[in-house]
Parts: C-alpha cells; sequence; structure tokens
C-alpha cells in the first residue's frame, strides 16, 4: 500500500477548513443581505404609509380651504347682488313706479349689481375664489335682478311684455340646454353673449330712469339692439349645443366600439 506524505493530507485539510470558512461567511452575507432587504422593505412600507397620511392631511387641509374661502370677497358681491334684488323692486314700485326721484334710487340698485357682476367674476378668476357656491349663486343673482327689472318695467307699462318673455325665456331656455349638453361638456360664453348681457344691462338702466325726449328715443334703440343681440346669441348657443352633444355621442360610441374589440 502506497502512503500518503503528511504535507499533502495537512494541505488537504487546511483546504477543507478554508472551505467551510468561506462556506460559512457566505451564509453570514446572506443572512445579512436578507436582513437589509428586510429593513428596506419595512422602510418602504413605513414610507408609503406616510405619505398616505400626508395625502390625507393635505385632502383636508384643502377641504377646510374651500370651507372657509366660501366667504371669499366675490361670493360677498354675489350676495350683496341678491339681496339688492327685493330693495331694487321696492324702489321701482314706490309710490306707484312713476316718481323721479324713487326711480333714481332704483337705477342706482340696479347699477350697483351690474358693476358687481363685473367685478365678483374677475376677482373670482384672477385670485382664484372660484367655489362651488358662487358658481351656482352667480348666475341666478344676474338672472333674478335683470328679471326683476323686466317685470317691473313690463307691469309698470314701460316695456311692452313680449321683449321681456323674448329676453327672459331666452336665459331660462339657454340655462336648460347647458344642462342638456353638460355630460357632453361645457358651452364656454362667447364675446356675443357678453356684448348682449352689456347691452341689456345699459338698455334696462335707461327704461328704469324716467328719460324724455331724445333718451327716451335712443333708449328705445338700445333695446332693441338688445333684443337682437339676446335672438342672435341665443340661437348661437343651439348650435353649439348641438354641435357639442354630437362631437360626444360620436366619442362615447368609438371608445365602446374600441372596448368591444
Amino acid at each position: 500500500m502506497t502512503g500518503v506524505p503528511a504535507s499533502a493530507a495537512g494541505g488537504s485539510a487546511k483546504a477543507n477548513g478554508a472551505a467551510a470558512s468561506s462556506r460559512g461567511t457566505a451564509a453570514r452575507g446572506a443572512s445579512k443581505g436578507k436582513g437589509a432587504a428586510a429593513g428596506s422593505t419595512g422602510s418602504g412600507a413605513s414610507g408609503a404609509q406616510d405619505g398616505v397620511k400626508s395625502a390625507r392631511g393635505g385632502k383636508i387641509a384643502a377641504a377646510a380651504v374651500d370651507q372657509a374661502s366660501v366667504w371669499n370677497i366675490a361670493n360677498l358681491l354675489t350676495m350683496l347682488r341678491l339681496l339688492l334684488v327685493p330693495g331694487f323692486v321696492a324702489l321701482m314700485l314706490a309710490d306707484g313706479g312713476y316718481d323721479p326721484a324713487w326711480r333714481s334710487l332704483a337705477w342706482a340698485a340696479f347699477a350697483i349689481a351690474m358693476i358687481t357682476d363685473l367685478f365678483d367674476g374677475h376677482l373670482a378668476r384672477t385670485y382664484n375664489l372660484v367655489t362651488d357656491f358662487g358658481k351656482i349663486a352667480d348666475p341666478i343673482a344676474d338672472k333674478a335682478i335683470m328679471g326683476a327689472a323686466l317685470i317691473c318695467l313690463s307691469a309698470l307699462g314701460d316695456l311692452p311684455w313680449w321683449v321681456t318673455i323674448v329676453i327672459l325665456g331666452r336665459e331660462l331656455g339657454i340655462t336648460l340646454l347647458r344642462f342638456w349638453v353638460i355630460r357632453y361638456g361645457v358651452i364656454p360664453a362667447s364675446r356675443g353673449g357678453k356684448l348682449k348681457t352689456l347691452t341689456q344691462g345699459v338698455a334696462v338702466g335707461m327704461y328704469v330712469l324716467a328719460l324724455t325726449g331724445w333718451l327716451a328715443t335712443l333708449r328705445f334703440w338700445v333695446m332693441a339692439a338688445a333684443v337682437v343681440l339676446t335672438v342672435v346669441t341665443g340661437l348661437d348657443y343651439v348650435r353649439q349645443a348641438i354641435v357639442l352633444r354630437r362631437q360626444g355621442m360620436a366619442e362615447r360610441k368609438a371608445a365602446l366600439e374600441e372596448t368591444e374589440t
């Protein structure tokens, strides 16, 4: 039998020991790696929870700001216009409705309402004061003061009833039209619509005052221009609503066909 040198046996033992030591080091490294990965996962989960809490806190803070912003200057001006409506009617009909002094005070109330209408919208858009209350109350206040003035003028015999019916019918029809197409989009206010509102305000204001002579003749033509703009812009809104609805229906149909395929 051939003997194995002692030096070779010793070297083999050393090699086996080194291999065992290497395996132990690798095992400890893997264990540390798993621990580090677990720590990283725990840290990520904690960060995600902190992010959710922060998002919830942000939503709560935003809701608080929205609630507080209801009492901003733009909404206060809108509320002022609403309060001016009964005051305007009382002044307009005081002493039979034909006293020049009372009519002048009624005109002042109407003018303040029209001016605040210009300012509240500008302030809301410029300083980001737009609220749900303002979106609802602003158009109501506009139509309330204009409707009250037209009805009072027609009731007193200063303005034909058909003019009042055309103007108020147009405003009500456009409001219903907006709700009809709201699922497909919003009809933006046009320059013609803004010019119509301005012309109506000037014409009604001139009728509220007890004017005579050439000023009485002038107010007739201003009101005629307001009626024409009322009808023309109303028809344009109808056209826009039909186009918007057709486009919306076509887009929905295309979306349904894509989902089916």
